[in-house]
Parts: C-alpha cells; structure tokens; sequence
C-alpha cells in the first residue's frame, strides 16, 4: 500500500503536469503546484528539508525591516497568547519569504527547527514549494495550506494560515503566519485561525500607518458608530491643508484611483471645515452630511490630532543619580563621548533606539563602558526615575545565578530567606534591565530568559503563577555572540531577541577623543577625591601615547592612583604607575604600532589641510571635527601652516 508521502507526490506531480484536472475549490494551491513545476523547476518526487539561513544572513534581513518588526512583535505577542494552548506557534517573514522573527513554545525548539517553523528559515515559494508563505507573497491574500496541499512532501503534517501585510505606502513587506506541527485532518478546523490572522495582520498594518503618520491628522472612517474611535477600517492621513498624504489598505482598496494627492473635501465630498470640526469632538459622531463612498456605504468619522512628540525630562530618584563619590551614574548621551567620529555616530543611533521598546546589545571590549552606555540609555529613557538593574551574568555562581535571576518562593531552599526572595528581573519591573556579559550565561538559564524576553512574564523559583514584567533590555558582551551560536554555546533565538539593535563600542585606543576622556575622568576623580591637582604636559603625553588594553575602566584606575599618589598640585609622570609608563619602556610592538597610529594620523591631517588650501574650518568639516579640535592637533603633531613656517 503506498505510503502517504507516495500518494500526494503522484497526486501534486499529476495536477502540476495537467494530466489530472485541478479542483475548483483549490484552484489556488493547484495553481502554484503547476508554478512550482513550470517556473521554478522543483521536483515533488525530491523533498527537501527545512533551508535555514546564517546568523549573519538572519541579522542582514532583519535590519531591512528594524521599524516594522517592532510593530509586529507586539501584535505576534498578543495573537500568540490566544491561540498557543491550541499547539501554534507564530512567525513573521519578510517580502522575501525569510523567517525574521517568531515565537513559540521553547519545549518544542527542536521540531520546530526541523520542521522549518524556525528563525531565518526560507518559506519562498522559489525554494519550499507551495506553502503558506510563499504562496501568500504571490497571491498577496490571506490563505490556509493545510496539510497535503503544500508541494513538498517534507511539510504534509503542517497547517499553515497566512495573511500580508503591507506598509504604510501600499508595499508589500512582510507576511504574518500562524502555523501548527499537528492539526485536525479537516482544512474547515482552521477557518476561525484565518479570520484571527487577518485580524491581527490589518491591525498590525494599522499600527505602523498610525506610528509612521503621527505628526499628521488621521481621519478614521467606520461603519460602527460606537466603535470607530478605536476600530476605524478606513484611515486617511492629512496635512495641515487637508490633503490626503496616506492611506490605509482598506482605504486604498475602497478607493478605485490612489487618494494620495487628493484633498479630502474632495475625495469625501464634503467641505473641510466640517471635517475639521471633528477633531474638536470628545467622541465619534456621524458625519454632518451623508457620504457615500464606492462601496455605496454610510460612515462615521473620527479625526486624530498629530501626536506631536515632546519629551520633557523625568524627575530622577536621587539615589539613582549618585554614586557614593558624587559621580553622576545616569551620564547623557551627549556627555559621555568628545568629538570622535565613530562615537557620535553611536550616539545619534542610540538617541533614535530611546523609548522605541527595540531590544539592544552593546558590544565592546571589557572596560570600555558598555555599562556607562547603557546608563545613559536609561537615564535618556522615560524609565529614568524607575529602577536600572544591572546583572554581571559571569560574576554570579552557577549554583545562585537562577535564584538572584527570578528569585523565589518561602520554603523552596533549605537555608533560604523566610519570605522568600524577589528577583533581579522582577526589580527592573517597569525600568531597564541590564544584562552584562550575556555570553557567560549558562544554557539552561537562556531558555529561561527567552521566555521572559518573548512572554514578559517571570516565574520565581518554586512558584506556579507566572508575574508580568515590563522591561527595557539592554545586554552586553566583550565576546562575539555569533560565533558562541555558531559553536552551540548560546541559543540563537535568544541572540535575535537580544540584537533589536547593535551598538558597537570602539576601544580607546581607536578612539579621536582621548584627550577629552582623560580630561573628563580626571576632573571627575579629582572632584570625587576633593583635589585640585591638574596633569602635567609629560603625564598627558604618556597617557596618549599609552595603548590602554583595559581602555576606560583602566584609564580612570590609573587616574584615581595617580591622584592619590599625587603629593603636590600636580600630577606627574611618576605618579601614574602605567604598565608601560613612556614610550622607551614599551615592548618593541607597541612603539612600533604608537609611532605608526601617529604617522598615520599625521598624514590624513595634513591631507585634509591640504585638500582645502590649509582653511582650517573647512578641513575640520571634511573630517567631521571641531576648529578647536584640529588646531589641537596640529599643535600636538607639529604641523604649520605654510603662511607662518
């Protein structure tokens, strides 16, 4: 007796070849059985396992799509809470049919992955053979596959309910899909599936119109009066002349010619100051002249004013902002970087990352303040008065790291505190939790953590009833996190939970403003040690001219020493007990390497000022520096304007 793998191979490669007719009712799915074979050369009678694309490939679609994955984590979120107690799993791929995010049940990772409902795996239609997503882009509709009616014979236990989704300019962008390893043999069994994923997809595609158009007017039309303040299915965005600038999809549908252009007093046909007259309306009302739009339809309105965004400063606890020393622990963006290139342009990203709710991971060598960046993403946040919780993921034992991670109930340790303990997660409730070395977390511990970065909810040790949390995660690593997936030593869903953005930390001695860190973590050292000593030119000289292997966190060290070494109003040379303290004492390689950075820099100084006929304000633009940042420079390398040599 054949085998079912058998039978739908004969039966897939009998329809796609016209020897057998297709049946009306899957006209759909048959149609791009013939697809698969005429245009995309597949082979039924040669399955073909789950394709899974590289972490670097994963990371590189992911950033195609870094707005818009926000918006749908958050409606992926919600959908999955209501249909995971039923076995589905969900999955958000991009116009390109590659997996960029998804959730499911951690119990079932690996059968997920072998069966391609996994991070980064290809469901085009070019590679997988008719399936929900593939099929989904070329038709652009929603639609089930269940089952037998996907092309390949690897995937016939899978159902598969799919839905577009399209930007706010009418693109096509990324596709929405819940899926299950198992279902009911009858396709009817996933109708009411179908209808919550076209739910959730017009309600993700709305969110992302209403996000990208916030500095507009948005006019929401609906057929429910009651209802149309929070469930418009028509929505248009004006500017302050009442021109249409956006639609919606179901406004594009409704609409036969794109109102994008058209005024909307026109469009509707109705003066506009009627339709301005809505906004100063406390609730939806019906319009004050009958509109009958193309569908022959009568509608209610509702206009939103532009969300103008003004963020005005959070109180700060006092105890959040000082240090024992007086140090200020939540430093701004601004102040914690001088005039070097690379550092400002980490700057400008990490502004445009505060208060979007995107994961980040801040990557950099140990000392060279991924913790300080992280601070000031929180005291730049509006969780600046609410806790910052900071967890080294190496410096906690094994043996304690679950328990001061979740924390846990009376009675569950022998030993154990009476009450109980509240954990380091649940204190970041509602403020920014700070993972650093992420890496050195054990394995057992990042399955865990996954489900609280993708449920926000944290289970104590002990305990039944899992607590919702509200975080801002920012993690840190000195070690590269890909090559730890690679090695099978972090999980990688995990890794692409964590990596919403990445914020790369250049080591001090790659970075143009040395001299302002030194000047700045001096200052704030002698302030905290009450001194008044200042550096002298031979101790900024060897400060420079050292390599600096435990970059910041050594810098300031040596400062503080120095200063408390220091017995007169100055500090010296002598006084900062550097490794390699002058140039003369350093290994070969190092004096080698710092005369070469030196030269190096010379060399592209003198270029720029050469290129622009030695006017220094235009070479400082070229190289994305100050006036009083070059002339600091050529002073330090001896450079003269040939009008004064």
């Amino acid at each position: 007796m054949p085998s079912l793998q058998s039978r739908h191979i004969d039966n897939v490669y009998s329809i796609a070849t016209g020897t057998a007719l297709a049946d009306p009712a899957t006209s759909l799915v048959h149609k791009s059985w013939a697809r698969c074979v005429r245009d995309h050369g597949l082979d039924p009678s040669r399955p073909t396992p789950a394709r899974i694309l590289p972490a670097h490939e994963v990371r590189a679609h992911q950033q195609q799509l870094e707005h818009f994955l926000c918006t749908a984590r958050a409606g992926m979120e919600d959908i999955y809470r209501r249909v995971a107690d039923l076995g589905y799993m969900v999955l958000l791929t991009d116009a390109e049919g590659i997996t960029v995010d998804y959730i499911g049940n951690p119990a079932w990772d690996d059968q997920l992955r072998k069966a391609g409902l996994y991070l980064g795996a290809d469901w085009n239609e070019a590679h997988a053979g008719t399936c929900g997503v593939g099929t989904c882009l070329v038709e652009q509709a929603p639609m089930t596959c269940h089952q037998t009616e996907h092309f390949d014979a690897t995937h016939i236990a899978l159902t598969c309910t799919t839905a577009p989704l399209f930007d706010h300019g009418g693109r096509l962008t990324a596709v929405l899909d819940v899926s299950a390893l198992h279902s009911p043999e009858a396709k009817e069994s996933q109708h009411l599936v179908r209808h919550l994923v076209a739910i959730y997809a017009r309600m993700i595609e709305d969110a992302d119109f209403l996000r990208h158009f916030r500095g507009h007017w948005v006019l929401r039309l609906g057929s429910a009066f009651g209802l149309v303040d929070v469930a418009g299915e028509l929505m248009l965005a004006l500017d302050e002349a009442g021109t249409v600038v956006g639609a919606n999809s179901s406004a594009r549908r409704l609409f036969a010619a794109h109102p994008v252009g058209t005024g909307v007093a026109e469009l509707l046909r109705m003066p506009l100051d009627a339709i301005w007259r809505l906004g100063a309306s406390a609730s939806a009302m019906p319009f004050a002249h009958t509109v009958l739009l193309p569908d022959g339809g009568e509608y209610h309105a509702s206009l939103l004013a532009p969300r103008v965004t003004r963020r005005t400063a959070a109180p700060v606890a006092p105890a959040e902002r000082k240090t024992p020393h007086g140090v200020d622990r939540l430093p701004p963006l601004e102040g914690i970087a001088g005039d070097d290139p690379a550092m400002q342009s980490l700057l400008a990203q990490a502004r445009r990352l505060v208060d979007r709710g995107i994961h980040v991971l801040i990557e950099g060598e140990t000392g060279s303040g991924k913790e300080v960046l992280a601070r000031a993403l929180h005291g730049a946040s509006r969780r600046a008065a609410l806790p910052f919780v900071a967890v080294n993921c190496a410096a906690i034992p094994d043996s304690l790291i679950e328990s001061e991670l979740f924390g846990y109930l009376p009675g569950t340790f022998t030993g154990g505190r009476s009450k109980g303990m509240k954990g380091l997660i649940a204190q970041a409730d509602r403020g920014t939790l700070f993972l650093d070395e992420i890496g050195d977390m054990p394995m057992a511990l990042q399955t865990r953590l996954l489900r609280v970065l993708s449920e926000g909810e944290v289970l104590p040790l002990g305990g039944d009833a899992p607590q919702r949390v509200d975080l801002a995660v920012v993690a840190a690593t000195h070690r590269g996190l890909s090559e730890l997936v690679a090695a099978g030593r972090f999980r990688e869903d995990l890794y692409y939970r964590l990596c919403g953005a990445v914020l790369k930390l250049p080591p001090l001695r790659e970075r143009g403003d040395r001299r302002h860190m030194i000047d700045r973590l001096f200052a704030e050292e002698a302030t905290a040690m009450d001194s008044n000593a200042r550096l002298s030119g031979e101790a900024i000289e060897a400060l420079m001219a050292h390599r600096w292997p435990g970059n910041l966190r050594e810098l300031r060290n040596v400062l503080r020493l120095a200063l408390a070494l220091c017995t007169g109003r100055e500090v010296r040379v002598e006084d900062l007990r550097l490794p390699e303290r002058v140039a003369a004492a350093m290994p070969a390689a190092a004096v080698i390497d710092a005369a070469e950075d030196t030269a190096a820099e010379s060399e592209r100084l003198l270029a720029a000022l050469r290129q622009h006929r030695w006017r220094v304000a235009q070479a400082a633009d070229a190289l994305g520096l100050s006036r009083a940042t070059v002339y600091r420079h050529m002073k330090r390398l001896g450079i003269v304007a040939p009008r004064r040599g």
